[in-house]
Formats: structure tokens, sequence, C-alpha cells
């Protein structure tokens, strides 16, 4: 008896950077309003999608061991609304490699989701347009908008306005995390300064030197929140601005991710051999960001 051909693809997953992040008003419903520059580096989970009779998940790799593979699962999440679009079941099994640290302000999460709808659009071979799957990831999460797209972006109003830039400067940057995770909902209830002006990414600059110029004027308005709910975020950024050749250090997203910016990954291949001497404990990544 010949047996069904399994039908595999396999996607994936980059992590998102948070060049700047600010924000600028509160929606009546307690939802803040951002404006955020973001990047996406060639470090990420991996997602493999294939053929079954049911829906049903596997998680893999270094930081797997905390999370859910139930119906609370972005993945799962992320699959269930496809599925419900198209008025069928959903059927197929996903693996996932999990590489990257859980509520690490990389939108790992968010970027697993994303590859899912990208996919599970493969797999199951029914047409939608970008718009659609747009509106899927609005349900998902704030943050999925932007990682549907995988490439530079200013993100604004809750994250369901994405506006995509062309190709930015490469730099090097360094990931640093010390594997404690952050909870954004915390950080947002501990965020008390005030608003950020709007209007601060009307023009992206192309060429690095202006661009790192409007990076420093910037800033993440989450930092001191994240900093009062992780107090070891503090001392990442404190290492980080020791650094030999850097040319920015910042929280990324709500953390617990911080960054370091260089002119190439060479510098920060450098850079993160120092720091693993120091800080075994550690996550430290050095990567680049995709064009």
């Amino acid at each position: 008896m010949i047996q069904p051909k399994i039908e595999k693809f396999s996607v994936f997953a980059p992590v998102k950077i948070n060049l700047s992040l600010q924000i600028i008003g509160r929606r009546n419903d307690g939802f803040h309003l951002l404006e955020s520059l973001i990047v996406f580096a060639d470090q990420g989970d991996g997602l493999t999608v294939s053929s079954a009779d049911t829906l049903s998940l596997t998680i893999k790799g270094p930081f797997a061991g905390s999370l859910s593979t139930d119906k609370n699962n972005l993945v799962m999440k992320a699959a269930a609304l496809l599925a419900d679009f198209h008025k069928i079941r959903p059927k197929a099994h996903i693996e996932l490699n999990k590489n990257i640290p859980i509520a690490s302000g990389l939108g790992g999460g968010s970027a697993d989701a994303a590859a899912t709808l990208h996919a599970l659009t493969k797999l199951w071979r029914f047409p939608i347009s970008d718009q659609d799957l747009n509106k899927i990831a609005e349900q998902i999460g704030s943050d999925v908008p932007v990682c549907l797209n995988q490439k530079s972006a200013i993100m604004e109003g809750i994250g369901e306005r994405v506006h995509r830039l062309g190709n930015l400067p490469k730099f090097g940057i360094l990931l640093v995390n010390s594997n404690f995770p952050v909870s954004t909902q915390e950080v947002f209830q501990k965020y008390e300064a005030n608003f950020s002006a709007p209007g601060s990414l009307n023009q992206i600059p192309k060429d690095r030197e202006t661009l790192l110029k409007l990076l420093h004027s910037l800033q993440n308005d989450l930092t001191q929140a994240s900093i009062n709910t992780a107090p070891e975020i503090k001392n990442i950024l404190s290492v980080l601005s020791d650094l030999d050749n850097q040319l920015l250090v910042r929280l990324t997203g709500s953390g617990g991710t911080c960054f370091a910016l260089f002119d190439n990954t060479e510098n920060a291949q450098e850079a993160a051999e120092k720091l693993n001497k120091k800080f075994p404990d550690w996550w430290i990544n050095p990567t680049s960001i995709l064009p």
C-alpha cells in the first residue's frame, strides 16, 4: 500500500529589535500608543509544519522548557485563527525549535506566530491576501503584524500600523540577556514617564552616520520601567556601554534583552567572546541586522 506523501515546510522566525521605542499616548482602553523603529536580526527560532490528521505542537531547543503546547501558545492561536478564516479544521503538526529566551523583548512568540501563518499558508494552499493575513496577525498580538514583514519598519499605534522601510545600513549587533524573563504587562504597568512627542520617525536616514545621530537623539521609553521590574537590566546596559567600539547601547522592547551596535559582526563577535568569559550564565549572542 502506497503511503500518502507528507508535505513539510520550514520557515525562519527572526528576532525583532527595537532600535527606538517611544510611548506617545494612551488609548481609552488602556493600551499605550507607540512609535518604534524596528529591525530584524539573522538569529531566531525555527519552525516546521507538516501534514497531519490533527493539530499538534512540539517544542524543542534550549528554551523549550517553560512553554506550553496548548491553545494558549501563540503558535496554536495563529493556526486556529488561520483555519477559522478559511473555514477548515486546523490539521498540521508544528515543530518549534526555540532558540530565543522567553519574555526577552525580542518578539519571540510573536515571530513564531507570524512564521506559523506563513508556513501554514503554504501547507494548506489556500490563497489569502496580505491585508487579511495582517488582520489575523492583529488578533494574535501587537508585535505579530511587524513580525509578518520580517523587514525594517516603523511600527505605530498599538502595533497595527506597520510602515515598511527600504534597506537600512547594516550593523553588527550584540544581544545580551541575563536569562531573567520580563513581563511586558508588568513593565507597562510600571511606566510612569511623560509621553514622548510624536513624529520623531518621520524621516529615517539611509546613511550610517545620520541614522546613528537620529538613534542617539531617541531612546526606549520603557527602559526605567523595565529596570524597575528587573534591576539586572541596569547592569547589562552598564556592561555594554563599557565595550570597545560600541556605537549604541539600548534595551529592546520591554526587556530584558539589551543590545550594542557595532560597525560589523567581527567587532560584535569579539565583544561576545570577552563577555562570555565574565558572564558565563548570560545569553550572549553576536549577530547582524537583516537587510
